[in-house]
């Protein structure tokens, strides 16, 4: 089973292509650290948290504003 599907695949069979992937994943980590340490920013994650791992854990909240010139 992978990911909870039921495949006809080996072990011997899957194994070196997760295994390019994992490698090519941390190639394309490297390069974006440098592209990020290049041009002195930082890249957001979907939830809007920072990438940086050693970030503090905070309890910030934002403020939601409506569209420009809204009356309501």
């Amino acid at each position: 089973m992978i990911g909870g599907v039921l495949v006809e695949r080996t072990i011997r069979e899957v194994l070196p292509a997760v295994q390019r992937n994992k490698e090519g994943l941390e190639e394309k980590k490297k390069e974006l650290a440098e592209f990020e340490s290049k041009y002195k920013f930082r890249i957001r994650k979907g939830d809007g948290e920072m990438r940086d791992e050693n970030k503090k854990e905070g309890n910030a909240q934002g403020v939601l504003i409506g569209p420009a010139g809204s009356d309501q």
